[in-house]
């Protein structure tokens, strides 16, 4: 269930393409944990260019031919189930940039316009 209309919490990984947990690529478990987890959603941004910790410019231009190209993992819901997220986050984060930002979700259209197909918000809500 998404949390329009108030307070929410957004979640942001910082990684590196090359990242991994378990042979698979670190985004690509950050987001089944946090669909495992029921989060309102997770979505994975793919940088063209970049630099962390190690000050090294990533790049995807063509004579660069980067490996480790920036990308991040933004998870959006509720403050609560965000925070209680975190401790199944630390068991596959080790080092990267995590940071956390309070966000508002506006409720815009009508209730259950842009929901999931057949959601629909309870009579009186809003």
């Amino acid at each position: 269930m998404r949390p329009a209309g108030r307070a929410a919490l957004r979640l942001t990984v910082f990684l590196g393409a090359s990242d991994r947990w378990r042979h698979r690529p670190l985004s690509t478990e950050i987001v089944h944990r946090a669909h495992a987890a029921g989060l309102a959603g997770a979505t994975v941004f793919h940088g063209v260019e970049g630099y962390g910790a190690s000050s090294v410019v990533h790049t995807a231009r063509l004579l660069s031919l980067s490996e480790d190209l920036p990308v991040t993992v933004v998870i959006v819901d509720a403050e609560e189930r965000v925070r209680a997220f975190l401790p199944v986050l630390a068991e596959v984060v080790t080092g990267q940039l995590v940071t956390l930002e309070p966000v508002e979700i506006p409720q815009l259209g009508r209730p259950g316009e842009h929901g999931r197909p057949g959601e629909s918000e309870p009579e009186g809500s809003a």
